[in-house]
């Protein structure tokens, strides 16, 4: 098994030994919807609600090595705990308390994403809201993947209801017509 399975695979571990409501996001979930590629760490994000994050940083901390001094000051201020599992691979969590940081969850199942080894994965549909919010070259590359491997199954109503209102509070509404493009293309 691979390190970065292995770390994810501790991260949901503890995760559900708490009766946490998460599931993993980014580079980890490609292969279950796009194109597979190399990643380094494992991305996870958590729900917390607003005003109680505090418990589940401080759980974290206890139990994860934090990856920097100001650990639990960031995980606060900027919502992302950044820790690492035992074997060091990265781990990042975006606290979540946005009602779509809630669906996504809600929105979740499992994948066996290796024999034995089964993570609760974000759908292809949040996977292409996430890639397409972000809106890095590498993250569109992404949503490309997602698009052709997908094509004709995304739930195209779904991922710009969801998209469109987290752009406009980004200020990048153009994002949109970019996303449109690639899924008329993969078609």
């Amino acid at each position: 098994m691979s390190p970065i399975l292995q770390a994810a695979l501790e991260l949901q571990a503890f995760c559900r030994a708490r009766g946490w409501r998460f599931c993993f996001i980014g580079g980890i979930v490609l292969p279950r919807w796009g194109e597979p590629r190399t990643t380094a760490d494992a991305d996870l994000t958590l729900l917390t609600g607003f005003g109680g994050e505090e418990a589940f940083v401080d759980a974290l901390l206890a139990s994860f090595r934090p990856r920097t001094d100001d650990a639990r000051k960031l995980a606060l201020t900027r919502r992302v705990v950044l820790i690492e599992a035992s074997n060091t691979v990265p781990l990042d969590l975006s606290l979540g308390a946005l009602p779509f940081e809630e669906r996504v969850v809600a929105r979740s199942s499992d994948f066996e994403a290796a024999k034995g080894v089964t993570l609760r994965t974000c759908s292809a549909e949040d996977l292409v809201v996430l890639k397409a919010f972000a809106g890095r070259e590498l993250d569109w590359a992404d949503v490309r993947g997602v698009a052709l491997r997908q094509a004709g199954r995304l739930d195209q109503a779904l991922i710009f209801r969801e998209l469109e209102p987290l752009l406009e509070l980004k200020g990048a509404p153009e994002s949109a017509a970019r996303l449109r493009e690639i899924l008329r293309q993969a078609k």
